[in-house]
């Protein structure tokens, strides 16, 4: 009981805070609009200026929104992740996903010069670089699945996966060695992870992804927690672990590929929420880390984004770099300080 109360107290507080965090973070940005101006804005009264409310819901919000999305929606991949392999090491990309979705952009922007005219054209389509990261991904997906139903062993996937990563890779290092300086640029900035820029309809299609996801996790927590205890025990227990290892692979790939196509890929995140939330939970019940990851997730990419975009200045640092900054030495310290991990 007393637990209970205090998974309670918990999520609470951290749903408090992901409020705060969110608003804040839509009220900071190069442009100062006062905070009475941005709570007009977001209840629907209108902020005083016509430039204000453009600024707030059509840039602000979205990206604030997609900031949700991605930290969410990688904290949930990485769980997943962890538990399936059960290596604190795993993390929403370690099926080789991420490495797809670059070698997709690659061919796009660094193929260009090989292709001519017309791969150019595609180029300065407004959904070029979405659509290309995507049929990355869904084919490295397609490889993971084939494999994954010739083979038993969840952590041959693990070292099959960690292979594409490797071989997509070497593909972009030879696309990269034969590019101008600016298409390296321009593929580089892609790198980089970038939560702006979002369209509501884009909007829509990744929050479509995440929610799709989440739900397949939702209804794996019972296997995830079966899972903890080993494969045969699991197996024990009537549990279809060739079926289960497939709605996990799925639920990943439609978090971490969906992010990666809207955001480009984002480190960090989906690797140390899952610790943060075992520490601050004291669990490994996934129907209390499900829930605690998102929040979780949320709150920290809210807060790396408000340090990334360097409120009231014109420069923006690359998301990327700023996850790890911030949650790296936070990591560090509550494994320290715990000197365990809830496996």
């Amino acid at each position: 009981m007393e637990s209970k109360r205090s998974f309670k107290l918990w999520f609470v507080v951290l749903s408090v805070l992901l409020l705060v965090v969110f608003v804040m973070n839509i009220s900071l940005g190069s442009v100062s609009i006062p905070f009475t101006e941005v709570l007009a804005s977001l209840t629907g009264n209108g902020a005083s200026k016509a430039s204000w409310e453009y600024i707030i819901i059509d840039y602000r919000l979205p990206k604030a929104l997609t900031a949700v999305l991605a930290g969410s929606g990688l904290a949930v991949s990485g769980l997943l992740m962890q538990t399936l392999f059960r290596n604190p090491l795993a993390g929403p990309f370690v099926l080789g996903l991420s490495s797809g979705a670059s070698l997709g952009v690659a061919l796009l922007i660094l193929g260009a010069g090989a292709f001519g005219g017309a791969m150019a054209g595609i180029l300065t389509s407004e959904w070029s670089l979405v659509f290309a990261s995507a049929a990355g991904s869904f084919l490295v997906l397609l490889a993971v699945l084939a494999v994954t139903f010739r083979i038993k062993d969840s952590m041959a996937i693990l070292i099959i996966g960690l292979m594409f990563g490797s071989v997509t890779a070497a593909v972009v290092a030879v696309l990269s060695y034969f590019s101008s300086a600016e298409q390296l640029q321009q593929f580089i900035f892609w790198s980089f992870g970038s939560l702006g820029n979002q369209s509501w309809y884009g909007i829509l299609i990744l929050s479509s992804c995440c929610v799709l996801g989440m739900l397949l996790a939702l209804i794996s927590c019972k296997s995830l927690n079966a899972l903890l205890l080993g494969e045969n025990y699991a197996r024990s227990m009537g549990l279809h672990i060739k079926r289960t290892t497939v709605i996990i692979i799925l639920a990943t790939s439609l978090l971490a590929g969906g992010i990666t196509a809207f955001a480009g890929p984002i480190a960090f995140v989906g690797l140390a929420v899952p610790h943060l939330a075992r520490q601050i939970f004291t669990t490994s019940n996934h129907f209390v880390l499900l829930p605690a990851v998102i929040l979780s997730g949320a709150f920290l990419m809210l807060i790396c984004d408000s340090v990334a975009q360097l409120p009231y200045s014109e420069y923006t640092l690359p998301i990327n770099a700023i996850t790890s900054l911030i949650g790296a030495p936070v990591v560090i310290w509550l494994l320290v300080r715990k000197r365990k991990l809830l496996f």
